[in-house]
């Protein structure tokens, strides 16, 4: 779902705590399936963030934000990656299975 959202891989930075945004009027959510949603500006549609419902989990794209100071650490559902994506980083990766067992671990 991230590729068909964003055209292709998509890179965030990850927040485990609520985020607030400056603007917040312009933003509206799309509920992308029962756990998660999607947030974008209302006003020109740029992807601002995904987000976990119940855990306040937040996903924002690394070119959103100012700082450039970033280590690529994890990669995930790597079992659906298409074949012409070869990252060089040495991450962790994670598989659909691994990625739903991490977050249901949370509960």
């Amino acid at each position: 779902m991230c590729r068909k959202w964003g055209g292709g891989p998509l890179l965030v930075a990850e927040f485990a705590h609520e985020v607030s945004f400056t603007g917040a009027e312009h933003i509206t959510t799309f509920s992308s399936s029962e756990w998660a949603e999607r947030g974008f500006c209302k006003q020109c549609g740029t992807h601002l963030f995904y987000r976990l419902k119940q855990e306040r989990h937040y996903a924002i794209p690394v070119g959103l934000l100012d700082s450039s100071d970033w280590t690529f650490t994890e990669q995930i559902f790597i079992d659906q990656k298409p074949d012409f994506y070869a990252f060089s980083n040495n991450t962790n990766m994670l598989t659909e299975e691994e990625v739903f067992a991490q977050h249901s671990n949370k509960s």
